[in-house]
């Protein structure tokens, strides 16, 4: 039998792992500077370079935390050190709010955009949810993009809003396609087969509407609404959580990472436009983490 699982409480505090200096501002966190790790971890990292950044973290990162928010969502495959984290006696689903899959295939390490990959070969992620995806990254123009064992192995599944993605159903993989018309649907039909398992939940708030916030990626569809939904619905069984999708500019030294982020579609943002939506991201930090913390006192009895 496997051991119980840690489940977040509302008392402790949450973690800033700080690469990018964009998240300020949080009540009752602690903050781990990480900038000297930025040029060679951010957008994507060489296998070598993460394994390095892995040591790091098991001596800088406490063995208790809450939440976790890692700047940029060009740290997202933070989330997969994050999850290597947890016993691997204690298989966990994996939830991630997203507007990409993030299981994209990148031949030279790890990245932002192939991390859900690397998790669902994790042995303590027993499935994996990809919710409100409305990039064209799973239509049929990148279907040789994805990696496909996840979906046909049935651990993986896309929850889409608008993108044409019969194509998995023409590869036998239809009962890993969710696809929506719209966000409330998506999330009322996810949430009525949600398991009892343990969850790690992971929101890139690229998912979100630019009518809530503003990020450097293409955006989707959800409002904080769902996001708040999801949390709720999952607090009493929280093993882990991170809030990734930031607003920063980085000038890479890394020939080959300019080239990268580019052809991704990132472009320079103004200071002065940087600085306007980081504030709004960093309220929006601050109502989610208040959030979590209400329903988990609420719940725990804390």
């Amino acid at each position: 039998m496997g051991r119980s699982p840690h489940y977040l409480t509302a008392e402790e505090q949450a973690l800033v792992l700080d690469f990018d200096g964009s998240v300020t501002g949080l009540d009752r966190a602690t903050t781990v500077p990480m900038s000297a790790w930025q040029q060679r971890i951010r957008f994507g990292a060489s296998w070598p370079d993460w394994h390095r950044l892995e040591a790091e973290c098991q001596r800088l990162l406490p063995e208790r935390y809450g939440c976790v928010f890692t700047g940029s969502g060009d740290y997202h495959h933070l989330s997969y050190l994050l999850l290597q984290r947890l016993p691997v006696a204690v298989p966990v689903q994996l939830i991630v709010c997203d507007n990409h899959p993030d299981n994209m295939v990148y031949p030279f390490g790890i990245h932002c955009g192939s991390w859900v990959y690397h998790a669902s070969r994790l042995p303590q992620v027993d499935k994996i949810h990809v919710l409100g995806i409305g990039s064209s990254d799973i239509g049929l123009g990148h279907a040789w993009e994805n990696h496909l064992s996840p979906l046909l192995a049935k651990k993986l599944h896309y929850w889409s809003i608008g993108v044409d993605t019969r194509w998995l159903n023409w590869l036998g993989m239809s009962k890993c396609n969710h696809r929506f018309d719209n966000a409330d649907s998506l999330l009322s039909a996810f949430l009525r087969q949600l398991g009892e398992e343990p969850v790690y939940l992971s929101l890139d708030k690229d998912v979100l509407s630019k009518r809530v916030v503003q990020t450097n990626w293409d955006q989707g569809y959800f409002e904080v609404k769902h996001l708040e939904l999801l949390i709720q619905a999952c607090a009493d069984r929280l093993v882990g959580m991170d809030i990734t999708g930031e607003v920063s500019s980085c000038e890479y030294h890394s020939r080959f990472k300019r080239w990268l982020s580019a052809g991704d579609g990132q472009t320079p943002i103004a200071s002065s436009e940087a600085a306007e939506w980081q504030r709004a991201q960093n309220q929006l930090n601050q109502q989610l983490l208040a959030f979590l913390r209400g329903v988990l006192g609420g719940q725990r009895g804390a």
